[in-house]
């Protein structure tokens, strides 16, 4: 497969011959989606908690003699039906973390960048470099390539001055190859690949 290689200025810098097994492949939902669970319930905190009858600090007395009172038999006050008492069910700290295979998660990015593809959102440029670092310039060549949500994915190591310049743009996120991942792929429009970029990804699917 050939993808067309453009500029930052947008202007055409020839062609580069992509792997099927990577760019080409027909996008299946339940991969997707597998994979953002996955990596959504990864990062969720799970600090949540409250605080049970066990952790309640009130008296343990009864609070009323058993008969006699024509109320319903009760014994402590941590009970959750009272006010002050501990809550039934509560959320408890825990981790929401579960397992993945990791070929699952290898064909989840590989799926993700052939449906960019195949949606015409997937944009290759020769480089990442800009001559002065400033988001007014970089915001217009954006406007050239018709990009205003956006992901873009340098080498190894992203150019200080066109992270500086990208990082007041809204929407546009800014990621080394190595932080590539399904999530932030498929939730901005447009997926901004450097030659360097899909070299390493070509590198690491082989």
């Amino acid at each position: 497969m050939d993808l067309k290689v453009t500029t930052l200025a947008g202007e055409d810098a020839g062609k580069l011959t992509v792997s099927d097994e990577i760019f080409g492949l027909d996008p299946r939902e339940d991969i997707l989606h597998r994979v953002v669970r996955w990596q959504l319930a990864k990062r969720q905190q799970g600090t949540h908690q409250s605080q049970s009858r066990a952790d309640v600090s009130r008296t343990g007395a009864k609070m009323y003699r058993q008969k006699g009172t024509g109320r319903a038999r009760h014994s402590s006050a941590r009970a959750p039906q009272f006010r002050g008492g501990g809550k039934a069910h509560g959320p408890v700290a825990r981790s929401h973390a579960h397992d993945l295979p990791k070929k699952v998660r290898a064909l989840g990015l590989r799926h993700a960048l052939s449906a960019k593809v195949k949606a015409s959102s997937l944009i290759v440029v020769d480089d990442l470099q800009v001559n002065e670092a400033k988001t007014k310039v970089l915001a217009e060549q954006f406007a050239k390539l018709g990009v205003n949500n956006a992901l873009i994915i340098g080498g190894s190591e992203i150019d200080a001055g066109f992270k500086k310049a990208a990082a007041n743009l809204p929407n546009v996120d800014v990621l080394p190859v190595q932080g590539i991942n399904v999530y932030d792929i498929l939730r901005r429009g447009t997926l901004v690949l450097s030659k360097a970029a899909v070299a390493a990804l070509e590198e690491r699917f082989k």
